[in-house]
């Protein structure tokens, strides 16, 4: 089973071409950011310190941890140092799980391929983890232009964003293949059948 770790920046149709991948071949597919949140539910690891961290007042009102407010917490607080305190708690928590699932799916044996997607792959040095990064790369105008349609994000949060993110100079630095999502879906699938047949 190979191990291959997604990235990219904002925009550039990491989930289009997962679902790609999720047709094409025998795999598990896991979103980092979906495993982080089912990992801040009551009960799970990360519930209890988050709740230590950010106080009651991070809490809807039936006891879950409340996104928006958490995000808000962190973003907008006069305590700049509480973005890195939650990563500490969320990000090791997320890669322990993962690699507990990547020893589950090698001894159960079914899948040739386990892909993990997220955004901080490189800052989180998931190159440790995985056999392989693969970059999903699209064109800046492209993305900001799929961003205001698809998602309605305005030009400042687009730029925002953008400027948050690793360059397009670090993500190809740090992975072995680069699929390029700047023009058609058709054109993205012979990419991943290339690098999905060894080629």
């Amino acid at each position: 089973m190979k191990v291959i770790g997604i990235t990219g920046g904002v925009g550039a149709g990491k989930t289009e071409i997962l679902n790609l991948i999720d047709k094409m071949c025998s795999c598990i597919i896991l979103r980092a950011d979906e495993l982080a949140r089912s990992l801040e539910m009551r009960g799970e690891e990360c519930y209890e310190p988050l709740v230590s961290l950010l106080g009651d007042g991070v809490l809807a009102p039936d006891g879950q941890i409340d996104a928006k407010k958490m995000a808000q917490m962190i973003f907008t607080g006069d305590d700049e140092s509480l973005c890195e305190k939650v990563n500490a708690i969320v990000h090791p928590a997320v890669k322990r799980r993962i690699l507990s699932m990547i020893e589950d799916a090698e001894n159960e044996g079914v899948v040739d391929y386990f892909f993990i997607e997220a955004a901080l792959l490189i800052e989180d040095h998931y190159d440790t983890i995985v056999d392989e990064l693969w970059y999903i790369y699209a064109d800046e105008d492209i993305r900001r232009k799929r961003l205001k349609e698809h998602r309605q994000y305005s030009d400042e949060k687009i730029t925002a964003i953008m400027d948050s993110q690793s360059s397009d100079e670090v993500f190809r630095q740090h992975c072995s293949v680069v699929i390029d999502n700047s023009s058609s879906l058709d054109e993205a699938r012979r990419q991943l059948e290339r690098y999905l047949s060894g080629r």
